[in-house]
């Protein structure tokens, strides 16, 4: 592929989610082992947007898997955190399978005889080496750093691992599994009109987000890790402090900060009454001290304003992460070139190779 772009990624994303499901089960059985069906608990270690994509797929997993899902940063937890003595099943996230905090957090699990999968869009790396199995996310070596494709790629990943346990322990019916499937398939059906909604919605907007020097956004229950991605994606593209806030964490400090050209994002999707009341006041009081404020929602309730982005109404809040990176991917995109940020043109260079944070220098265009 001769000069991708973020953009050609974003584009490129029903068609490899499709391919994801196409290989459903057998490239999630590839990785099952005896241990992920009688633990309790997993843990799942990434950084950056690995991170973001395991705490979007977090609900849906504990879910239909009945286990407990536990995230963790991971150089932290090399360095300081103690090994849990039940623990028996860690997951570590790397698109690259390069990241030398998660390669070094596996790699102390491994001498706790736990089981440990890799999730990576480049097998036969690193990681893969210090994992007993490799869950390949199928995208393939993206060649630009602002991961997209590979994001929601791996949310679809950790998603489909999730229900398959279920499927394996007999929580969910051979039925059941063929109705979760299909619901996402209509979620990737709906990837095309969400790129074409959501570049409209910027359209719309382009003056207002040009403008932006700051952007906070807010979420709650299985969203905070698409608002994580957004603080994730802003800071790295636009390149102004952005930041990513759970409902009430926000309403506990954060909210302190807001100014008449604060840009407020906020993720609407159809919660439980007393979480959706919450966030609905949250929303009307804001409005008071910015007319920044914008909405991405996913309800069955549309909004008529030009500041509300609303995409497909998806009733299980579990389920959209899997659509919720896109529209910030989207959104990110623009916006950057808006203000004329090329992202062709690499900065700082010399970083992985100063503060050892990959195995090997990251040669992004």
């Amino acid at each position: 592929m001769n000069n991708p772009t973020m953009l050609t990624y974003i584009n490129q994303e029903a068609s490899v989610m499709t391919k994801i499901l196409d290989t459903y089960p057998q490239q999630i059985d590839a990785v099952i082992d005896s241990k992920l069906l009688t633990s309790q608990s997993w843990l799942l270690l990434g950084i950056g947007s690995s991170y973001n994509a395991a705490l979007s797929a977090k609900y849906y997993i504990e879910e239909k898997a009945n286990v407990l899902v536990d995230l963790q940063q991971p150089y932290n937890y090399s360095n300081y955190d103690m090994v849990d003595p039940n623990l028996e099943v860690a997951v570590g996230i790397s698109q690259s399978g390069q990241s030398t905090s998660t390669i070094d957090a596996i790699k102390k699990l491994s001498e706790e005889n736990i089981y440990t999968i890799g999730v990576t869009s480049q097998p036969g790396k690193e990681l893969s080496d210090a994992c007993q199995r490799t869950l390949d996310i199928l995208t393939g070596r993206e060649q630009v750093g602002y991961v997209s494709l590979g994001f929601t790629a791996t949310v679809l990943s950790l998603m489909l691992l999730g229900l398959r346990v279920g499927v394996k322990k007999g929580l969910i019916s051979i039925d059941q599994e063929s109705t979760e499937l299909e619901g996402f398939r209509n979620i990737v059906a709906h990837f095309d009109e969400t790129i074409t909604k959501t570049t409209d919605f910027f359209k719309e907007n382009e003056s207002d987000f040009q403008n932006a020097y700051q952007f906070s956004g807010i979420a709650y229950g299985p969203s905070v890790g698409s608002i994580k991605e957004l603080e994730t994606k802003f800071t790295e593209t636009v390149r102004v402090p952005a930041d990513g806030n759970e409902l009430e964490a926000f309403m506990h400090g954060p909210y302190l900060s807001i100014n008449p050209e604060h840009r407020l994002f906020f993720i609407t999707t159809n919660a439980k009454p007393n979480v959706k009341s919450k966030a609905d006041s949250l929303i009307r009081y804001e409005s008071q001290y910015t007319k920044h404020i914008f909405e991405i929602n996913y309800t069955d309730q549309p909004n008529n304003s030009e500041k509300v982005l609303n995409l497909m109404n998806i009733a299980d809040e579990t389920k959209v992460p899997f659509l919720g990176g896109l529209p910030i991917q989207v959104l990110s995109w623009y916006i950057t070139k808006s203000r004329g940020i090329d992202l062709s043109k690499q900065i700082f260079t010399d970083f992985s190779e100063k503060v050892h944070n990959k195995t090997e220098f990251q040669n992004y265009v």
